[in-house]
């Protein structure tokens, strides 16, 4: 009968001293792989295939400003699948006002760095004249480029003369109005 008391009065303290212990080496069982997580580790500057791959998750479940912290930061570290989608948030006003200029940087500095979306989307931009000075000639050659370097839909655009309605819908017209 002695024992149960004795183990109690050393049982007892251990709970706080666990604790206590555990709490000198930080934060103990923190998120890995949690949207979350990866969205913090692209803040930080923190980017890799896992975490520019998570921005896709965010913007498909309607969490664009998680998917541009994600993407922002692919983008900065050279990533130009991040950048076509830096492209697509700000011209569809995703997470963020609208920014047809921001947006066709995007596309351009992909296009740069060789990615055949970021040509073609750059090659529309410039054929509508959305975020970029008008140049129908410059906007067909890339995406030419992006034609012949395998992209069907670049391959479909050029095959219809260069027809934007034969890529984009009709419904977006107003968007690519002149402003004056």
């Amino acid at each position: 009968m002695r024992l149960i008391p004795t183990l109690l009065l050393i049982a007892l303290p251990l709970p706080a001293l666990a604790e206590e212990d555990l709490t000198q080496y930080g934060t103990t069982n923190p998120e890995e792989m949690t949207l979350n997580r990866l969205v913090e580790r692209a803040a930080e500057g923190d980017v890799d295939m896992m975490v520019c791959a998570n921005g896709y998750l965010a913007t498909k479940s309607g969490r664009h400003e998680q998917a541009r912290t994600i993407f922002e930061a692919c983008a900065e570290a050279g990533w130009t699948q991040a950048m076509t989608w830096m492209s697509q948030l700000d011209h569809n006003g995703l997470g963020a006002e609208e920014n047809p200029d921001r947006a066709t940087e995007w596309s351009r500095r992909a296009a740069e760095l060789g990615d055949p979306v970021g040509s073609f989307n750059h090659g529309i931009d410039m054929m509508r004249g959305r975020g970029v000075a008008k140049d129908v000639e410059g906007g067909r050659a890339l995406v030419d480029r992006a034609a012949d370097e395998g992209l069907l839909i670049a391959q479909r655009l050029r095959a219809a003369d260069y027809d934007l309605d034969a890529v984009t819908p009709d419904a977006d017209e107003w968007k690519y109005a002149p402003m004056f």
